[in-house]
């Protein structure tokens, strides 16, 4: 064969085994901003790496559930997916740490604890079959409902929304002795509408971005567990990448997601406002049962770490960097002389 058409044929077979599509799921709906801009950083990718890699994003949860998604992960079908991360605890357990119960009272503590653990968690999540490009902060799930929710007996005999998957928070719930229901992202709507549920936690960005505030009337001023979201693509698809193609992707994605963890809490601010407009009214949460409901969850924490639901190892240093930084916003700087 001549030297020159088998150099082209190498050339042709080995440009067609590096090109890519990463299919990727999310129930981000389509036409948000959100969405948007998970395609512009795709273009991006597209042109930085000559066509060779193609994000194809799958919006608005056409892929199915958290489960769903998954199971079409490991077969191959899609490549990752956007996720909270109790959809992804059943493989890295200690990705729950941050929304765990009534840990942190503020998003600066949250912020001052993800300075010094967020690599870690990366890093847990890459060992676990999973290439994670940071995470987007989406501010504290707040209670949301139909009645008033003043106090914990406010909730008594109400049915309460549990993401699926999510066992800490089921537990917890069994702790205070309420009524969890368990439902996937995408059928929450329809549980409202139906009387499936009666409560359910989301921050205020999400309730309006997945249209949930159309079904409840209240909120309750009681910041219940930090959310966030992020994308993660399996750990085998990734590396078939060439490592230039590796590092376009992490910085395009990389740097997406932290726009997202900056503009999510501005976001965030903007849609309480926005459903406070819409009528749906504030309500205070008593302060003494505030604080009795968060000892009872931080014993409720400690519990299921103990009996391996999570490293108590981290735990214990995330609690640790809490009470560093309450220390130090209690401290009464010296008066100058």
């Amino acid at each position: 064969m001549n030297r020159l058409l088998l150099a082209v044929m190498l050339l042709a077979f080995s440009g067609a085994v590096s090109a890519a599509t990463l299919k990727i799921a999310t129930i981000t709906p389509e036409g948000s901003q959100w969405m948007r801009d998970m395609r512009a950083g795709a273009d991006e990718i597209k042109e930085r790496t000559d066509g060779r890699v193609q994000i194809k994003f799958y919006g608005g949860g056409v892929q199915g559930n958290d489960n769903k998604v998954l199971g079409k992960i490991r077969i191959g079908a899609l490549q990752g997916g956007a996720f909270t991360p109790s959809a992804l605890s059943s493989r890295y357990a200690d990705i729950n740490l941050y929304g765990l119960p009534m840990v942190f009272e503020s998003i600066e503590e949250a912020a001052y604890v993800r300075e010094r653990m967020d690599a870690k968690l990366q890093q847990g999540l890459e060992e676990a079959g999973f290439i994670s490009f940071g995470f987007a902060a989406g501010g504290f799930a707040l209670i949301m409902s139909n009645s008033p929710v003043v106090k914990t007996d406010d909730m008594r005999g109400k049915r309460v929304w549990i993401p699926e998957g999510d066992s800490i928070s089921y537990a917890s719930m069994e702790a205070l002795s309420l009524s969890p229901v368990t439902l996937p992202l995408t059928d929450v709507l329809t549980g409202l509408q139906t009387g499936l549920i009666d409560i359910v936690g989301i921050s205020p960005i999400g309730a309006l971005v997945l249209q949930w505030h159309t079904k409840v009337k209240y909120i309750s001023d009681l910041p219940l567990s930090y959310t966030m979201g992020l994308m993660v693509i399996d750990k085998k698809a990734f590396r078939k990448l060439s490592e230039p193609d590796q590092a376009v992707v992490r910085d395009v994605m990389t740097t997406l997601y932290e726009n997202f963890d900056r503009q999510n809490l501005v976001d965030n601010e903007g849609a309480f406002e926005s459903l406070l407009k819409q009528k749906i009214e504030l309500i205070e949460f008593d302060v003494e049962d505030g604080n009795r409901l968060r000892a009872a969850m931080l014993e409720s924490n400690r519990k299921l770490g103990e009996e391996g639901a999570f490293s108590m190892d981290l735990y214990n240093e995330m609690l640790a960097y809490v009470d560093e930084y309450r220390a130090q916003a209690s401290a009464v700087p010296a008066s100058a002389d």
